[in-house]
């Protein structure tokens, strides 16, 4: 028999994940989602932490989807903001395992800077949003939301409120349901976020959204209450419960599923109602999109306020109505919008066929896509781990070219520092041995970003796993900008620099190196080591970008044809000044050889040789 006890809303979301098979749970601690972290954090299957900050929480639970795991990142409103970034593009990149969003709002300010409605965040993101109105849902609703994210294949937001969050209700514990990891599978065309895949990925976005949208219409978390068809009310969450205590005859439409909303379903309702209200807490989110569709008989923000929160007296204010239904309308029962399975497990979106589509380039066009410059000193590190086939959690930069041909060495980029989290949560959703063959890269520039929290966040949580930092001395992508480990101000004043060693050693690192990054057996040597160490460990590879200004090339590289024996090992890092020639020999375009010598290092018979320009 199963057990019944009272929860608070938060302790119930802690619950539906426990249940649904959560492995990794991150967050910042925030009034009013507090209590969920806290909860979750007694159940000893689940890994839980606290993260720097709301954006680390959301790409250790990015990371821990990629790796196959269900997991989930819990913040306040204001917290969205700060996590915005990872959360925008991980609705792009989709899940692995099931990832879980929860947001909670504070309408009326108890404790907060402002009353955003994270609605409208995850409506700009295209992520789906579900909101439960009591404890009971609270803990169904967390549940079905893994489930729809893997049958979607997108992250899922769970919005609550300070008032959901801080009731408390009667919930129905049951057991844990185990979910096997899903197995890992390189798919750089779904988790690297370039232009061109990303181009492609919100195709997919949109057509999920849109099939989202048709099945909402018959998922029963959507439901249409037909009683007294005099008054109708749209409504959902917390102001559910407003509704049903102040006109407990009024006809309801309540929605579970609140992005992307389920048309044909309000359509009817509206059909069905002579006086429609749309009684929603802080921003006209629901009402807006009805009016659209030429409902214009709904009436919401005239009457009801954008600040605040809602109550039953409010109803009994501001609807004339109220008061005065008779009881016939009581006899008509609760009628659920449908009762189809198919939707409460759902169906993955096309990845093709969708209207809007951007044309191609005309075919006179030749595709020219992005490569690393010649004599870059990513490449020579990428050649390095892709022999060792070595995977990388990567980032924001020039460096996330080495997800393509020839290098594919990156296997996930997200945002701005999200490589070392996304490490991290690999490793805390399938254990140490997992990602023996996986590093974090990421750039000086973006590691002086975001990427200090992340790092921080390895040590403090007692992570392991090697974190690469390709510095090149500068913000190379964006044309070549300082930073503050450049020493260098915009302005052009000489500061003093920030010591990324110094740094990294300050968090408590201990294994901390400096390498060449043109230093290929010092770098094959490095990573066979550190990628085995039950701890943190932090290589930086030095080299400085071959665009900037006083870097010079003393040397060149020469081919000795009569040397090559035509076996193409220089050709793998893809070096666009190698060409090869029709009888298997290769030339160097003068022009373009920085001389940085990795061509000639490859070359094991002394077919290339650097010389003096």
């Amino acid at each position: 028999m199963s057990e019944k006890k009272i929860l608070l809303g938060n302790e119930a979301i802690a619950r539906g994940a426990y249940e649904a098979g959560v492995k990794v749970s991150a967050a910042y601690p925030g009034t009013p989602s507090t209590e969920i972290s806290e909860a979750i954090a007694k159940y000893e299957e689940v890994y839980a932490e606290w993260s720097p900050n709301e954006k680390v929480a959301a790409e250790v639970a990015i990371g821990a989807s990629i790796a196959g795991a269900r997991s989930m990142c819990s913040m306040k409103h204001v917290g969205v903001n700060v996590a915005a970034d990872p959360l925008f593009t991980a609705a792009y990149a989709g899940v692995g395992g099931g990832m879980v969003v929860v947001a909670a709002d504070d309408p009326g300010m108890y404790s907060s800077q402002n009353e955003q409605d994270s609605r409208m965040v995850a409506r700009a993101a295209m992520i789906p949003v579900l909101e439960p109105s009591d404890s009971a849902e609270a803990k169904a609703f967390t549940k079905l939301a893994f489930d729809l994210s893997e049958a979607y294949d997108t992250p899922v937001m769970v919005r609550s409120t300070t008032r959901l969050s801080h009731s408390q209700g009667i919930v129905e514990l049951e057991e844990r349901r185990e979910k096997e990891c899903v197995p890992y599978e390189r798919n750089t065309a779904k988790y690297v976020m370039m232009p061109g895949n990303a181009i492609k990925r919100h195709v997919v976005v949109e057509a999920r959204m849109k099939k989202l949208a048709e099945d909402a219409c018959t998922m029963p978390l959507n439901r249409a209450e037909y009683r007294d068809t005099a008054v109708g009310f749209i409504t959902s969450g917390i102001p559910y419960q407003y509704v049903r205590e102040a006109m407990p005859e009024a006809s309801v439409l309540k929605l579970g599923l609140v992005h992307p909303l389920p048309r044909k379903l309000i359509e009817e309702f509206a059909s069905k109602v002579e006086k429609l209200y749309i009684f929603e807490e802080l921003e006209p989110v629901i009402e807006e999109q009805v009016k659209s569709w030429g409902i214009l008989k709904a009436v919401g923000k005239e009457i009801f306020t954008v600040q605040g929160e809602y109550s039953a007296n409010m109803i009994r204010q501001r609807v004339p109505e109220c008061g005065s239904q008779s009881d016939s309308g009581a006899a008509g029962q609760a009628v659920s919008g449908a009762a189809s399975e198919k939707a409460a497990s759902g169906e993955t979106a096309p990845e093709s066929g969708m209207s809007g589509q951007r044309s191609m380039a005309p075919a006179s066009v030749p595709a020219r896509p992005p490569i690393l410059c010649p004599g870059c000193p990513h490449r020579s590190v990428y050649s390095v781990l892709n022999r060792l086939k070595i995977h990388a959690a990567g980032d924001i930069g020039c460096y996330t070219l080495g997800a393509v041909a020839p290098l594919s060495v990156v296997d996930t980029t997200i945002c701005m520092g999200s490589s070392i989290s996304t490490l991290h949560g690999m490793e805390k959703a399938r254990g140490k041995e997992y990602i023996r063959d996986w590093v974090a890269v990421i750039g000086d520039s973006t590691f002086m970003h975001t990427g200090i929290n992340s790092l921080m966040n390895m040590v403090y949580n007692q992570s392991c796993g090697t974190v690469v930092i390709l510095d090149n001395s500068t913000t190379g992508m964006t044309g070549h900008q300082d930073h503050a480990a450049t020493g260098k101000t915009l302005k052009g004043e000489v500061v003093p620099a920030i010591d990324i060693l110094s740094l990294c050693r300050s968090l408590g690192i201990e294994h901390v190196y400096e390498i060449s990054a043109f230093d290929l057996e010092g770098l094959e040597e490095a990573f066979r080591r550190e990628t085995k160490r039950d701890a943190v460990s932090v290589i930086v590879t030095k080299a400085p970008c071959v665009l900037l200004k006083g870097v010079t090339f003393p040397n060149k590289c020469v081919p000795i044809p009569e040397k090559c024996r035509k076996c193409g090992a220089c050709l793998r890092p893809g070096c666009p000044a190698l060409t090869k020639n029709e009888d298997g020999t290769i030339s160097i375009d003068e022009t373009m050889c920085n001389g940085c010598g990795l061509c000639a290092k490859l070359c094991r018979l002394d077919a290339i040789e650097v010389r003096p320009r």
